[in-house]
């Protein structure tokens, strides 16, 4: 097991091109982000700047979100029509960071229902922009991933239980579509969590305690019992203004 932590929720006291060093200096080896740009297609500039950030501080990008609006307080464009466009204008970016960086993993975050459009609509959208995605993150040796969120912080969200996900990545009809395994989410939705684990379409962890969203010890997950022996990248997904990381130390023992 290999823990990366998650640029877009810790270390965010930093500027951005900042946090991947910081990461590596706290003893981080690998690190993931949401989408880090403002604009849909970032200019050359920016992609690199980024990108020579990851480099220079000779830390692994594990994951990243293909882009989302998470800043405007959305959960993600695949499912929307009207984002459509915007999206995929944005695929190649993506994937072009995945390729130079070897990031192995890109987020594709489904998306909040739009009230007024047809569900059937908005789900027939985001299988097609699935399937376009995962046929682009292959060319880089990377897959596509579907993540199931807790309906509880994310009402409009459609996909909240293992099922859900597995349906869409199953619709999406492509190899490398994955299933986000985030343990927070899914206790908060009552999943059987060793078996969410075990699904053999899991193509990436992510972690924090619950309830509340803090670092392990926090809450009431067993997280050390739920991942003993699982041997890929953990993601830190969790929130801790004080980025205290002792705890590692306990978990591996």
């Amino acid at each position: 097991m290999k823990f990366d932590v998650n640029c877009s929720i810790l270390f965010t006291d930093r500027p951005l091109l900042e946090r991947p060093a910081a990461a590596k200096a706290a003893g981080f080896d690998g690190v993931e982000f949401w989408w880090p740009f403002a604009a849909a297609v970032p200019g050359d500039r920016a992609v690199d700047a980024f990108a020579a950030a990851v480099e220079d501080a000779g830390v692994q990008l594990v994951g990243l979100n293909f882009l989302d609006d998470i800043p405007e307080g959305g959960r993600g464009l695949f499912s929307r029509p009207g984002d459509r466009v915007r999206l995929r204008d944005n695929l190649d970016v993506a994937a072009g960071i995945a390729g130079r960086l070897g990031c192995r993993a890109l987020n594709a975050l489904y998306g909040n229902r739009v009230p007024g459009l047809s569900e059937r609509w908005q789900d027939e959208v985001a299988l097609e922009n699935l399937a376009l995605a995962a046929r682009k993150a292959a060319a880089v040796g990377a897959v596509v991933l579907v993540e199931a969120l807790n309906s509880y912080e994310s009402p409009s969200y459609p996909l909240v239980s293992v099922k859900g996900a597995i349906d869409v990545i199953e619709g999406a009809g492509e190899p490398n579509v994955r299933f986000l395994c985030d343990l927070y989410h899914l206790a908060r939705m009552g999943e059987d969590l060793t078996a969410a684990l075990a699904h053999p379409l899991v193509g990436h962890v992510q972690i924090a305690d619950s309830p509340g969203r803090g670092r392990p010890g926090t809450g009431e997950l067993p997280l050390g019992r739920l991942l003993d022996g699982y041997d890929g990248w953990v993601g830190l997904e969790y929130k801790d203004p004080g980025l205290d990381f002792s705890w590692i130390k306990e978990f591996a023992q």
